[in-house]
C-alpha cells in the first residue's frame, strides 16, 4: 500500500484513546483554522471547540514571518525562528503531527508543507479537517490543553522544496507548463482582485484552482488528481513545477495534492503573486494563459 499523507478522524481518535500512534511516537495535533478576511475567525473557532489536546497555530503568528511591503502577505520564517515556534509546541523531530483546519485544506496544507520543509518526517493531514471530526461526533475539547515542555528543535531543512522570485524571473518565457496558480480562476484572470494591489497572474503560468481538489470536503481520488494534473501541466515533469498563488497557502493545497496523486517533488514559489505584483518592475498577465 502506498503512503499516504492524510489520516483519517477514525486513526486520530485511536491514537489519542492509546496515548500514541501507530509507531509508538508521541502525537501532536495542530488546529490551523484561519480566515484570511478575518484573521481572528480562527482563534475563535478554536475557543469554541477543537479536536482534544489541539493547539492552535495562526497563519500570520505563527506560520509566517513579519512583512515588510515586499516580500508578501504571509512570508516564511526562517528555518530557524519556525523551529523555535514548533520546539515551544512541544514538538521533537519523532513526534507524529497531524494537522487540520476547516476543511479546505490549504491552511493545514501550509503547515504540512512548512513542517517538511524543516524535514519532519511524521506529519499528516487529518482528511475532511474539522468538519469530519463533527459529523463523527466524537468527543470535543474547549479549554486549551496544558502546554507541553518545551523541546530544542534542529531542523533539517529542505531547500530544494522552495523557489526564490529571481529564480521565477529566470523562467518566465521557458515556454512549458512549469508554474502552476492555484487561486480562483477570476482572480488569475486579473477580473477582480480582493486581497493584492494589481490584478492578474505571473506570466506564463497555468490555473489550477485548489479548490479543485477536493469532493464533499475530501481529497479527490489519486486517479482522478493525477489525471486533472496531467491535463494542467502538458507533460512536464513534477520535479519541474512550481507553484504560486496569492501569498504562499493555496499554493501548498496544490503541493500536497500533487504529492499524495505520487507526483513528488514540485516547489514553492512562497512569495507568490503579494510578492510578486509589489514591484512594478516585474511583468504581469491578464486573462487566460492556457491553450
Amino acid at each position: 500500500m502506498s503512503f499516504s499523507h492524510f489520516v483519517s478522524v477514525a486513526t486520530v481518535q485511536q491514537w489519542l484513546q492509546l496515548g500514541q500512534a501507530d509507531n509508538g511516537s508521541r502525537v501532536a495535533i495542530l488546529d490551523c483554522r484561519f480566515d484570511l478576511m478575518q484573521p481572528t475567525w480562527g482563534a475563535q473557532a478554536y475557543a469554541q471547540g477543537h479536536i482534544p489536546g489541539a493547539v492552535y497555530v495562526s497563519l500570520d503568528d505563527d506560520l509566517s514571518a513579519p512583512k515588510n511591503g515586499c516580500n508578501g502577505r504571509h512570508p516564511l520564517p526562517e528555518p530557524a525562528v519556525f523551529a523555535h515556534t514548533v520546539g515551544h509546541l512541544g514538538i521533537e523531530a519523532d513526534t507524529t503531527v497531524v494537522v487540520y483546519d476547516q476543511g479546505a485544506l490549504m491552511m493545514a496544507a501550509r503547515a504540512w508543507w512548512m513542517l517538511r520543509w524543516l524535514g519532519h518526517a511524521r506529519v499528516f493531514v487529518l482528511s475532511g479537517g474539522w468538519p469530519a471530526w463533527e459529523a463523527s461526533q466524537l468527543p470535543v475539547q474547549v479549554q486549551a490543553p496544558s502546554p507541553s515542555p518545551a523541546r530544542v528543535y534542529e531542523p533539517q531543512v529542505r531547500s530544494e522544496m522552495l523557489v526564490s522570485v529571481e529564480e521565477v524571473l529566470a523562467q518566465l518565457g521557458q515556454g512549458q507548463r512549469w508554474l502552476v496558480d492555484a487561486r480562483a480562476p477570476e482572480r488569475y484572470r486579473g477580473d477582480v482582485e480582493p486581497l493584492d494591489r494589481v490584478a492578474g497572474h505571473i506570466p506564463g503560468a497555468v490555473n489550477r484552482p485548489f479548490t479543485d481538489n477536493l469532493e464533499q470536503g475530501v481529497l479527490k481520488p489519486v486517479t482522478q488528481l493525477r489525471e486533472a494534473f496531467a491535463a494542467v501541466l502538458g507533460g512536464t515533469d513534477s520535479s519541474q513545477v512550481v507553484h504560486s498563488c496569492g501569498s504562499g497557502v493555496s499554493a501548498t493545497a496544490n503541493i500536497l495534492a500533487m504529492e499524495e496523486a505520487g507526483l513528488t517533488g514540485s516547489r514553492l514559489y512562497a512569495g507568490s503573486w503579494s510578492e510578486w505584483s509589489s514591484d512594478p518592475h516585474r511583468p504581469v498577465e491578464v486573462g487566460s494563459a492556457q491553450c
